[in-house]
């Protein structure tokens, strides 16, 4: 079973998620990374560009969930490094940190409790990220076209691209693509009807919205709403 729930750091989610004998559907592109605890180890999940269907039998989680473009500041690490990827927090930081960190979730009466406790040490410690970030992506969120919004801050739409690759782990265009397929499903799950979603998300028509939808996840939208 799936729960999530603010985080004390600002802009973020903590979540869990526990097998309960139900069969979960992938992980989609959400613009977001992950701090993860599962089975003794701290990993990280970078930027997705497609849907991720974790392997082997299902099992615990525990994760805190970063805004857009924040999570590369506190792993020190650009995002387009660990585009579509998951990888061990070792490969990031030094060892003995990780080992000790993954002792100290481990004692912990609730994993994602520590985790959170983790990234608010971690951002204590570093720069916060650009103020900017959160700008491009309330903008590209709003449906402003990339041009419009590089016009906007003030910048080239090629420096915008390169700041996004760090930040984001793509270019300005695909985190708007992510966006709108989220707007798209937030507003599906709500029961408005495909074609008023594909409007109201963005889209030319709902066969767009098909469209984008399966090349972004893999599946028709019905299926993803649980609909077959």
């Amino acid at each position: 079973m799936y729960a999530e729930r603010a985080s004390r750091l600002t802009g973020a989610v903590v979540w869990t998620n526990n097998p309960d004998g139900t069969v979960g559907g992938p992980v989609l592109p959400d613009g977001c990374m992950d701090l993860l605890w599962s089975e003794g180890r701290l990993l990280v999940a970078g930027p997705d560009t497609r849907p991720y269907v974790p392997e082997g039998p299902p099992r615990s989680w525990a994760g805190i969930r970063f805004f857009p473009g924040t999570a590369p500041t506190l792993l020190g690490v650009p995002a387009h490094e660990l585009r579509d990827l998951r990888v061990d927090l070792a490969d990031l930081w030094p060892a003995a940190e990780v080992r000790r960190l993954g002792e100290r979730v481990e004692a912990a009466a609730d994993p994602a409790t520590a985790l959170e406790d983790i990234a608010l040490d971690r951002a204590a410690r570093t720069t916060a990220p650009d103020p900017m970030l959160h700008r491009v992506v309330e903008r590209l969120d709003e449906g402003r076209p990339v041009s419009a919004t590089a016009a906007e801050l003030g910048i080239g739409t090629r420096t915008l691209h390169r700041r996004c690759l760090g930040a984001f782990g793509y270019g300005p265009k695909t985190l708007a693509r992510i966006l709108r397929l989220q707007r798209a499903l937030a507003l599906a799950r709500a029961g408005t009807p495909y074609a008023e979603t594909a409007l109201r998300a963005g889209y030319a028509d709902q066969p767009h919205l098909a469209r984008e939808v399966r090349e972004l996840t893999g599946r028709p939208l019905g299926t993803l709403l649980g609909g077959g």
